[in-house]
């Protein structure tokens, strides 16, 4: 998601109308989506340090879910998540809200439920209202996992002060009923830390998020915070940093992390160009270095989801993007 000044103030309008142009929606236009398939080769800028093959690539994207059906406006979904329940039925959950963006009030998150990946998707109630006796002022970007039985969403629940921004905990046994774990916040950092997603390593689990070097504003950063448990998170520290300095947005928003042969890739949303996702490979889930760039791939907000039968797709979404969309990814190696 891009991130933009605390709305009413001369920053958020400011930011807010560059970014809506760029999208083309200044005017009212929609961003049509992007057919045609993308190679994943490294740019004339970066042919030293990128390897001699893209690690995968990426193929046309289709549109799976439109948010808008049904409503007399047209809404979006941004940074979401998928997960498939025991009983097989696939669910997405993602930030919400009319066009065009207003990202600080989003305060609740979209549910849509299919029986395949690629649909038909169908609408249903929303989820996870943003309510002040748990001092959430959003509800953002949430990622769930199923661990023991239980399913657990993490998102962003914002804060009074952009430098102490928090990540909120909730779990369900259906995906239907959400329930708040009393221990919130499970991670308090700035500016406007956000953007959770979690992995299991070795015998503790890695919660990924977006941050700034310094609570106030600094280096833009993914941030990594450990736990035995999913509920008591510590140990935060930066596994990457962007050269970019700033507060809100920045190129290292919605982290994705991916393993595979002992290599871990960090997917980032770049916005230099809203539609741009750069990933970096590393040997190791605590540290990635710009010079190790392996692709870009034009998609806001991507998720990675594998399939039962092995497949593996990369999701995009966004303000004035139409709805959600899906294209299969394959490794090269």
């Amino acid at each position: 998601m891009i991130r933009t000044a605390p709305r009413h103030s001369p920053e958020f309008f400011f930011a807010r109308r560059l970014v809506l142009k760029s999208l083309g929606l200044a005017s009212g236009s929609i961003v049509a989506g992007l057919a045609a398939p993308w190679r994943l080769m490294a740019s004339p800028t970066q042919i030293a340090t990128a390897p001699p093959k893209p690690a995968f690539r990426v193929g046309g994207f289709n549109k799976i879910y439109d948010p808008s059906i049904g409503e007399e406006k047209r809404w979006y979904i941004n940074d979401h998540t998928f997960i498939r329940a025991e009983d097989g039925q696939w669910h997405l959950f993602g930030i919400t809200h009319r066009e065009p963006a207003n990202p600080y009030q989003e305060k609740f998150l979209a549910h849509a439920t299919a029986p395949d990946l690629m649909g038909p998707w169908t609408k249903q109630s929303s989820v996870m209202h943003a309510t002040r006796k748990y001092n959430e002022r959003v509800v953002w970007a949430p990622y769930v996992l199923r661990h023991q039985g239980l399913y657990w969403m993490y998102y962003c629940a914002g804060g009074r002060d952009h430098a102490k921004y928090r990540i909120h905990l909730a779990t369900s046994v259906d995906l239907w009923n959400w329930e708040r774990h009393p221990a919130n916040p499970m991670v308090v950092d700035g500016y406007d830390s956000r953007d959770p997603m979690a992995i299991p390593f070795n015998d503790q689990w890695l919660l990924y998020y977006v941050a700034t070097s310094a609570p106030t504003g600094g280096n833009h950063t993914v941030k990594v915070a450990t736990s035995l448990d999913l509920i008591h998170w510590s140990h935060q520290q930066e596994v990457f940093r962007d050269p970019e300095v700033g507060t809100y947005g920045g190129p290292t928003e919605s982290p994705f992390v991916v393993s595979r042969n002992e290599k871990y890739y960090l997917f980032v949303c770049t916005n230099h160009g809203y539609n741009e996702t750069a990933v970096y490979e590393s040997e190791t889930p605590f540290h990635w270095d710009a010079a190790n760039l392996v692709a870009k791939f034009p998609a806001h907000a991507a998720e990675v989801i594998q399939t039962p039968d092995g497949k593996r797709f990369v999701s995009r979404a966004g303000w004035g993007q139409g709805g959600v969309y899906l294209a299969e990814l394959t490794w090269e190696n």
